[in-house]
């Protein structure tokens, strides 16, 4: 206990942040994880269980990403220069339109649109891989237009303040989706966002590419401070850079992804500062339903 005249410290993650409509009690998020946990890409039972285990008073949970449609299913099949003519663009737009009204109807508190790692959206951003000619490609300007008319379709139908979208700009191994320029890329997105008044831009370190630990860049101050919604981080942090990334307003919320999925009371063991389960890689992507995905303990079942 804190002596008298003393105040427990509260660190800058576990401070209450007002996300749009939404009251947060923290800032310690669960970020989307990509998953072969469902069954036919349907999320099953067990679900329901990793979530509950990882659910805070206040607390925001980012479920993983899924379909929007059947044509959408498969990510190496689908590139942002084939499967989508002009012509076609506007059926795949409304799409996500209507996964999102979907989404809303099953209970959803809002979208997350999956704008990052190598995925239809990533293509269409990073030059190195989307090589049209048409008024989809060529131009920063031109590459950014598919993923801003989803915006704007999903906005349309649910409200602006219930939508955020996951960039990555500086990634560029996932289906080879990189690009020549990514500071000027995540630079234009958040600016342009800006015009639809999305609830919040979720925004990924260039250190997400790697499995080790690289020193930190503050790559994504120039979309924090361009971008005037809340502004989400995400990429290899750990309980001091996260706290300081908020401490010294580079972010508002910080995802955890591998943490959280391995000490499911993070917010917890954050306060206490206590030592974190380690994380098994070799069961991310198994499909077992528990092996890797609710089994890890709480930090009160550890002796």
């Amino acid at each position: 206990m804190a002596k008298e005249g003393q105040e427990k410290k509260t660190i800058p993650l576990l401070t209450p942040y007002k996300m749009g409509k939404f009251q947060l009690s923290h800032r310690v998020v669960l970020a989307p994880l990509t998953r072969q946990r469902s069954f036919n890409y349907v999320p099953q039972k067990h679900a329901i269980l990793y979530y509950s285990q990882r659910t805070t008073n206040g607390g925001l949970l980012i479920t993983e990403a899924s379909a929007v449609s059947e044509t959408a299913i498969g990510k190496s099949t689908l590139r942002a220069s084939k499967k989508a003519t002009a012509d076609e663009i506007p059926k795949i737009v409304d799409d996500f339109r209507l996964a999102a009204k979907n989404a809303m109807e099953a209970g959803f508190d809002g979208i997350e649109i999956h704008g990052a790692f190598g995925y239809l959206i990533d293509q269409f951003l990073k030059d190195q891989v989307n090589d049209r000619t048409d008024e989809y490609g060529g131009s920063l300007e031109n590459r950014c237009k598919f993923a801003l008319e989803i915006v704007q379709a999903i906005s349309d139908e649910i409200g602006a303040d219930r939508v955020g979208i996951r960039l990555s700009p500086f990634s560029s191994t996932y289906l080879e989706a990189g690009d020549s320029d990514p500071k000027a890329l995540g630079l234009y997105m958040a600016e342009a966002l800006n015009k639809y008044a999305i609830l919040y831009c979720h925004m990924i370190e260039p250190r997400a590419d790697n499995y080790g630990k690289i020193p930190e860049t503050h790559s994504l101050v120039p979309m924090r401070n361009a971008f005037k919604g809340t502004f989400v981080v995400n990429g290899g942090y750990e309980r001091e850079d996260g706290n300081k990334a908020v401490d010294e307003n580079r972010a508002d919320l910080v995802a955890f992804g591998r943490w959280f999925l391995s000490s499911p009371d993070l917010p917890k063991r954050f306060e206490m500062n206590a030592s974190l389960n380690k994380y098994d890689r070799d069961t991310f992507y198994t499909s077992d339903p528990v092996i890797g995905y609710t089994d890890y303990p709480f930090l009160d079942e550890i002796s």
